[in-house]
């Protein structure tokens, strides 16, 4: 699963390579947690934007009390999903998110370590996504996973569903069939690159929970 995810590049080197017009200030940090604010481009007729949104759609789990905070759904099992079909149908509510790397847990629980991926010869690169406007928080999105390959697939059975630069127009503007196929495909093993790292998951100031919600 994808719980924790960094895009160390500025607003204006991420607005060039998505060819965004519209640079914007985001208060999302280098490294993006559920629930936490993140940076998705979107498209708006037929211009790319970006925005600045929460990572995770919120979820109330019966027997939450009234007050109690949603939890937040940042990562997509299943596109043909009743809860995601709808939104993955129309392609206004499709997003790319930008990354330079993603991480996953590793070794005992309790003192897991981060261990890092990204692609080779790609400073940065994205993530197929989801978004709606939420009441609880506002605009939310959330991305999807598939099957891990074979550089994921020791630390972990999933991982996020990348793409190659010739196809996000296809996520943005493709047919569900087309989003399904790119879920279900295995992202080459060879474009990826690990490093395993002594850092404990959890940071220093914020906690990352170990097992991030999907639907």
């Amino acid at each position: 699963m994808c719980n924790l995810y960094t895009v160390r590049k500025t607003a204006a080197e991420v607005a060039e390579y998505f060819r965004v017009p519209n640079p914007i200030q985001s208060n999302a940090g280098p490294e993006v947690y559920p629930g936490t604010p993140g940076t998705v481009i979107i498209e708006n007729g037929g211009v790319r934007e970006m925005r600045s949104m929460t990572w995770g759609f919120p979820l109330r789990l019966k027997g939450m009390k009234p007050d109690a905070k949603p939890k937040p759904v940042n990562n997509i099992a299943d596109l043909k999903k009743y809860m995601w079909v709808g939104l993955a149908s129309k392609e206004e509510w499709r997003c790319l998110i930008p990354m330079t790397g993603f991480a996953e847990a590793e070794g005992v629980k309790g003192r897991m370590t981060r261990t890092w991926f990204s692609v080779k010869d790609e400073p940065i690169f994205a993530w197929g996504g989801l978004w709606r406007v939420s009441d609880e928080w506002g605009p939310v999105y959330s991305g999807a996973m598939t099957d891990a390959n074979e550089a994921v697939a020791p630390v972990h059975n999933r991982m996020p569903v990348l793409l190659h630069p010739d196809e996000y127009d296809l996520w943005m503007h493709g047919s569900l069939g087309d989003l399904v196929a790119l879920q279900q495909r295995k992202y080459p093993a060879e474009s990826i690159l690990m490093e395993r790292t002594n850092d404990f998951w959890v940071a220093k100031k914020q906690a990352v929970s170990e097992t991030p919600t999907l639907l």
